[in-house]
């Protein structure tokens, strides 16, 4: 399965790929992590990822044990993006 790619910090290199956007909310669907994000431009995006990159994200986030990661901000590139 090919998976979509997320960051929590902006990324360093080819920033004309990746789009920003804001978590509505992060899931879990067939053993995948599923985030939907909220893009600039209004439009509700669902990215599929594996759950490692998952807590990977959510630990870069620098969430306290209790906050939702709802609101954060997020760099994404769908699968082919």
């Amino acid at each position: 399965m090919a998976h979509d790619r997320i960051h929590a910090r902006k990324p360093t290199h080819d920033l004309e790929r990746w789009s920003v956007g804001t978590i509505a909310a992060v899931s879990e669907r067939d053993g995948h992590a599923v985030f939907e994000v909220t893009a600039e431009d209004g439009e509700s995006i669902e990215l599929v990822v594996t759950l490692a990159i998952r807590d990977l994200v959510l630990r870069r986030l620098d969430l306290a044990a209790d906050e939702s990661p709802v609101g954060a901000r997020v760099w994404y590139r769908t699968r082919g993006g």
